[in-house]
């Protein structure tokens, strides 16, 4: 295992140094980009891992066939356990003074805890920092704010995975009026309620989501649908509203616990499927996000399966914009992770928030999507 002399390091106030301009008619590499940037110190960035579980795994997995980035460590709670991404024995660490010596942070640990904490450090060296942490970003968010206007937040891993959102959301998207946004966020409450399509409850459902992975020993988080609504708060802030409150998000959220057969088999009696939806709409001239049980046509971008998330956003003058593909596992998130360091690489800025609320319109479109 990767040990270190030092744990609460005072190296995260050194200063940073700035590559050199590159020579005469010469492209300029990688490395001098993210050194102008004031990371790198004219070599390759060092990143550092938060959370080595499945995701974090994936993402060593995928930085071992970049040679841009030099990986220093992966800081994790109980660095005895054995992991089986490469380097283990090498980068693997409880220590976290590896992050000192961190250009740049991948934080995939989650939580609003220690992980947040460390994550928000990082960020007041005047570093980049890449999250996958919805949870983070939706009840602290006022805290990564100020990093965020200066770019420094990267986080399209958080919602969807590896699957495009918040860069789209943030970037051609706010070329449009927004008028409803609507997805799914979720995959374990589809697995579930496809089971349950099959005729099973929603016990015998959420065991066999369990016994495949799909879902945790405490699907609690899943199920009640506050998963979707970090994920959903996050979307809202970057396309509708920057002063969107996760608490009022969740006063608005209701998970599948109460879903029974019965209305499932009715629905599907109806040509019609329930899915748990989020959604940000406008409601007595403000931006209202709920996160419920709906029923969908047969026929619809949002009707999805499995891991699969899709996201419905409706503007004018762009008209309907659909998004989809796999919205969880270690693979598809670790994607969008290096795609994010990537960004980071070519100097890129993070998502930058919205200056101010959205004009919330007097009507909306018919999106076929019925109140349970």
């Amino acid at each position: 295992m990767n040990s270190r002399a030092t744990s609460e390091p005072e190296a995260y106030q050194t200063e940073r140094g700035r590559g050199g301009p590159s020579a005469p008619g010469e492209p300029p590499a990688p490395v001098d980009v993210v050194a102008s940037a004031g990371i790198g110190h004219g070599r390759r960035p060092r990143v550092a891992l938060v959370g080595g579980g499945t995701v974090g795994g994936a993402v060593v997995s995928l930085l071992a066939g970049r040679p841009e980035f030099e990986l220093i460590g992966v800081l994790v709670r109980d660095a005895a356990r054995r992991r089986a991404f490469p380097r283990a024995d090498e980068l693997v660490t409880a220590d976290v003074g590896v992050l000192a010596d961190a250009d740049v942070v991948v934080e995939v640990a989650g939580g609003t805890g220690q992980a947040a904490d460390l994550a928000l450090r990082h960020l007041a060296r005047g570093l980049p920092l890449v999250t996958a942490n919805k949870a983070a970003l939706a009840e602290r968010w006022h805290e990564f704010v100020p990093h965020a206007r200066e770019g420094r937040v990267h986080f399209e891993a958080a919602v969807m995975a590896g699957t495009p959102c918040v860069g789209v959301l943030a970037g051609c998207l706010r070329g449009s009026r927004p008028l409803a946004l609507h997805a799914v966020l979720n995959g374990t409450c589809n697995v579930i309620l496809a089971a349950m399509e099959e005729g099973g409850t929603y016990d015998s459902a959420l065991e066999e989501a369990q016994r495949l992975g799909y879902a945790e020993a405490d699907p609690t988080l899943d199920v009640g649908g506050l998963d979707a609504a970090h994920k959903l708060t996050v979307l809202g802030r970057l396309a509708f509203d920057p002063d969107l409150g996760w608490q009022e998000v969740r006063s608005k959220t209701r998970g599948i616990s109460g879903v029974t057969p019965e209305v499932v088999e009715r629905e599907l009696a109806r040509g019609r499927h329930v899915r748990l939806v989020a959604s940000v709409a406008p409601e007595a001239g403000r931006w209202l996000a709920t996160v419920r049980p709906v029923s969908l046509p047969h026929v619809h971008p949002l009707l999805t399966t499995g891991a699969t998330n899709a996201l419905l956003f409706s503007g004018d003058p762009s008209g309907p914009v659909a998004v989809r593909g796999p919205g969880a596992g270690g693979g598809a998130t670790a994607s969008g992770v290096v795609a994010d360091l990537l960004a980071v690489l070519e100097g890129v800025k993070g998502p930058l928030p919205l200056r101010a609320a959205a004009t919330v319109p007097t009507t909306f479109p018919d999106e076929d999507i019925e109140e349970l």
